[in-house]
This record gives structure tokens, C-alpha cells and sequence, in this order.
């Protein structure tokens, strides 16, 4: 496999283990999963930990769990979070317009105007999320606004076409969550590269079966958690964490291309310096490095302005004492993402080898 380029030779679209990779991807961002009502895509993560024969629990918050080396207070917990960014419901307005607000850092301009779900106990209900039309002068329509201001949530809301009545008979409430619709949910391809919403933690997750399968009978004293909340404050692995208390976190996370961070958008593992919680210690950059040298990897570090994992929001309350982000280069982060798709299984690699020298 090629190193450090964003080329993707022919032959892999013939190669079985690949498009298999692809395939679970396009089967994880097809399922909703929003903070706090992620149990379609943990039963999905489920039903391929039991194809692998690795036995899982899921503890009280919803996070999925899987402790190889069978430890009551493992030294190394890895995750991958199962929550995608969405919306929620704030009120049902007179005319039965839904008000909504975001669910993690979800921008209404990301996503745009389109079909949305509203997911209710009884189904989901479709619905549109909308700005309203152009066609006006009124300084109170959005499109005025935002002649002067940046659009914000207040600006939109979701047309169900049904009435007040009828969506607080199907359950719609204040708190009711609103993600992207199935049709949305899908790859692109574009060149050597891939794009779709939410490859945000659902890439990362391909990557932590991966390392799972390939770490299977370990003696290593490691716990796989596929969290729950990661997008609204890393609420699942704090769970975890405030219990466990273990040596290291290694978080599997999106390693965003931006201007004061840059990274090529190759197949090349990312490495979070720091962030806006923590600092991951010298001495794990030293030992990422020599990790990299040894697998042939040209690893990509990054210090990030901007940003948070569950490793690194968990160390800064003291829930871990070594706090490592390891990421998928991506392009558009928190909107229609765009990475390299031999980046799932080199973050894998990655992440074993890391796991057996750690653990």
C-alpha cells in the first residue's frame, strides 16, 4: 500500500477486503444516530462484533463495550464515538413550523436547506429543513438577515406539512431529535477520495472493528468503547473513564484540514498534539513517531485551535492520565466530509501496533 499519497491504485476496486471496508462505511452513515438516541447503530456495531465471535455489553449511558484482556480496571480504553451531529426540537411554532437548534457543533449552513428526519417512538416523520423564500424586502425575513449577519439557528426551522395537532399526536416535542435524511446518506466519490455526512465517527468506527478483529485474543489490558454523547461534551467515555480511571485513552477522531493545521488528505494517520482541552505527553509524540517509522507510515501531527476528542475532554477533568487523538485526515469537517478510504485501515494499524507496545 501506498504511503503518504492520496492515490488509490485501480486494483483496489477490485479488491474484496476494500470494498468490504466501503460497504460497512456506506452501512454506518446510513443509520441515524444522534447525541443520546444512538441504539441503531450500536445493535449494527453489535451484530459485527458477534461475526468476529468478540463478546460486548453495553453499560448503563449506552456505550457499546469490549474488554479483550478481560481486566476490571483495563490500562488502555480506545474509543470511537457512535453520535453523529444533528438537531433538536426546541418548540412547535403556531403556524406548526418546528424550531430547532443543534445537537454538537451542527452549522445550518453545512447542511442547507433539505430533507430532514424528525425522529419520533412512533417512526420518523419527514420533513424539510427550511430559510424561507428570497423574494422579499422585509428586514424580518432570513434572507434579509443575512445580508448582515452570519445565519444561525433562529433563522430556520422544519416544514412537516403537518399541523400542531397532528405532530404532538405523533410525538413531536421539545427534545425530539431531527437528523439528515436517508437520502442524503450515502457516499460520493470523487477521484482517489470519498465524501458523505457523518464520516465522522462512522469511518473511525470501521477503523475500531478493524483494530478489534485484528487484536482479537490480545493479552493486552485494553477496553474498546463505542461511546455515546462524544458531540455534546464526550458525555459516554466520561462515563467510563470517571470509573475506570485507566493509564491511556487513545480516541479514534477526524484529523480536519485547516488552515493552521494543515494535513494532505492521504491515507495517512493524523496525530493530535493538542487541542482545546489537553496536550498529549512528548513522550507519547515520541513514541508515535518511532510507531510511524516502523509501519512505514509518515504520520501527520497536528496542533489543533479548535476542537476536542473523547480523550482529551476526559483528561482535562483527570478520567485519564494519557491522552492520545489519532485521526483520519478529512476535508469539510462537520459537513459533507470528504478522506482518503485506505485511511480506515491504516488508522487500524496504527492503532494495534499501539495497543501491543502500550499494553
Amino acid at each position: 500500500m501506498a504511503h503518504g499519497s492520496p492515490k488509490c491504485h485501480p486494483s483496489l476496486l477490485h479488491n474484496s477486503t476494500y470494498m468490504d471496508h466501503l460497504k460497512l462505511l456506506k452501512e454506518l452513515i446510513a443509520i441515524p444516530g444522534p447525541p443520546g438516541q444512538e441504539k441503531l447503530v450500536r445493535e449494527t456495531l453489535a451484530s459485527h462484533l458477534d461475526k468476529i465471535g468478540l463478546k460486548h455489553e453495553t453499560d448503563a449511558k449506552g456505550n457499546l463495550l469490549v474488554n479483550l484482556g478481560n481486566s476490571d480496571r483495563p490500562k488502555i480504553v480506545v474509543t470511537a464515538h457512535m453520535d453523529e451531529i444533528a438537531m433538536i426540537v426546541r418548540r412547535i411554532e403556531p403556524d406548526a413550523r418546528l424550531s430547532v437548534g443543534p445537537l454538537g457543533g451542527l452549522f445550518p449552513w453545512k447542511i442547507g436547506e433539505g430533507p430532514v428526519h424528525v425522529l419520533t417512538a412512533e417512526g420518523a416523520l419527514d420533513g424539510i429543513l427550511s430559510f424561507g423564500s428570497i423574494h422579499t424586502l422585509d428586514p424580518a425575513s432570513t434572507v434579509r438577515k443575512a445580508d448582515s449577519i452570519s445565519v444561525d439557528w433562529d433563522m430556520v426551522s422544519v416544514i412537516t406539512g403537518l399541523s400542531s395537532k397532528e405532530l404532538t399526536a405523533k410525538g413531536v416535542r421539545p427534545g425530539t431529535r431531527v437528523v439528515v435524511h436517508p437520502s442524503r446518506r450515502d457516499l460520493s466519490h470523487i477521484g482517489p477520495l470519498v465524501a458523505g455526512f457523518f464520516l465522522d465517527d462512522r469511518a473511525d468506527l470501521v477503523s475500531w472493528l478493524l483494530a478489534l478483529k485484528q487484536l482479537k485474543g490480545t493479552k493486552a489490558s485494553v477496553l474498546f468503547a463505542a461511546t455515546t454523547s462524544e458531540e455534546v461534551g464526550g458525555e459516554g467515555a466520561k462515563y467510563i473513564l470517571q470509573r475506570l480511571r485507566p493509564d491511556v485513552c487513545i480516541a479514534l477522531e477526524l484529523g480536519p484540514a485547516v488552515e493552521d493545521a494543515p494535513v494532505a488528505l492521504s491515507d495517512q494517520p493524523t496525530v493530535w498534539a493538542t487541542d482545546s482541552y489537553a496536550s498529549m505527553s512528548s513522550e507519547d509524540g515520541e513514541l508515535l513517531e518511532t510507531l510511524g517509522k516502523e509501519l512505514g507510515m509518515k504520520l501527520q501531527f497536528q496542533a489543533l485551535s479548535r476542537g476536542g476528542s473523547d480523550a482529551s475532554s476526559a483528561a482535562a477533568q483527570g478520567l485519564c492520565a494519557r491522552p492520545i487523538t489519532l485521526g483520519l485526515a478529512m476535508a469539510n469537517t462537520h459537513g459533507f466530509e470528504i478522506m482518503h478510504p485506505n485511511a480506515m485501515e491504516e488508522l487500524a494499524r496504527l492503532t494495534v501496533a499501539l495497543v501491543q507496545r502500550i499494553g
